[in-house]
C-alpha cells in the first residue's frame, strides 16, 4: 500500500511510514536487497525501508548506501542524511538534505516493563504515570533510539547518555525535550507520535 503517513518537517526533511502488505518483487521493482538476509520478514523491512526513502525523494541513490561499523546506513558523499527503522509489518524512514537525523518506531509491547531498568533513569520516573505505563515506556525507547540513530557513532549507554528531561502533550503526540550527554552536553528535541498502535519519533537538527 502507499505512505500511511508521509510528512515534510521543514523544506530539507521528510518523513515517511510504509505498511508492508506486499510481496518483494513489488519493492525490487525500485530497491534491490544489499546483502544477505534469510529470515523472509526482515527482507520485506529492509526492501520496504529502502523503498520509502525513493518515495520522499526520487532520485535517492539507495545503490550507494553503506554500512558503517556501528550499523548505521550511509551516503559516502552525504547528498542525503538519513534514517530507516522498522518492527513488524511497519517501516519507517527519514531523509534531510541538509539536517541530521534519526528514526525509530516501535510496536508497544508488554515486555519492554521487564527492561525498563535498562533505559529508564531516576529522573525519568517522575515523568512516567501508571495510566498507559507500557505506552510510555515504549515512548521513552523510540525517543532514545531515535536520538541514537541520530548520533550513529555506537556506545550509547540509554540510561547514562540520553537524559527526558520533559514532555509537552501535543495535538498527535509528545513533544520530548532531552539531553544528550558523551563527548559534551547538547539538547534535543524530540517528536513523538502514536500513529495505527505504533509509536513513532523523530530527531531532526
Amino acid at each position: 500500500m502507499p505512505l500511511i503517513y508521509n510528512y515534510t518537517i521543514n523544506e530539507f526533511t521528510k518523513i515517511g511510514v510504509w505498511h508492508i502488505t506486499e510481496a518483494e518483487n513489488f519493492f525490487m521493482q525500485k530497491v534491490k536487497l544489499q546483502r544477505t538476509i534469510t529470515h523472509p520478514q526482515k527482507r520485506l523491512q529492509h526492501l520496504a525501508g529502502r523503498y520509502i526513502l525513493q518515495e520522499l525523494y526520487p532520485h535517492f541513490p539507495t545503490a550507494l548506501i553503506e554500512i558503517a561499523n556501528t550499523k548505521k546506513p550511509f551516503l559516502a558523499d552525504e547528498a542525503f542524511h538519513f534514517s530507516i527503522s522498522h518492527c513488524g509489518d511497519y517501516a519507517a524512514a527519514i531523509v534531510s538534505t541538509k539536517n541530521r537525523v534519526g528514526v525509530d518506531i516501535e510496536i508497544p509491547n508488554i515486555k519492554i516493563e521487564r527492561i525498563q531498568h535498562k533505559f529508564i533513569n531516576d529522573i525519568e520516573k517522575n515523568l512516567l504515570e501508571k495510566i498507559d505505563l507500557i505506552y510510555k515506556l515504549t515512548m521513552f525507547w523510540s525517543i532514545k533510539e531515535a536520538i541514537f540513530k541520530w548520533y550513529g557513532e555506537g556506545e550509547v549507554d540509554f540510561k547514562k547518555h540520553i537524559k527526558i528531561k520533559s514532555l509537552k502533550k501535543t495535538e498527535s503526540g509528545f513533544y520530548a525535550k532531552c539531553i544528550f550527554i558523551k563527548e559534551k552536553a547538547i539538547s534535543i528535541q524530540v517528536q513523538n507520535i502514536s500513529l495505527l498502535g505504533n509509536n513513532l519519533a523523530w530527531v531532526v537538527t
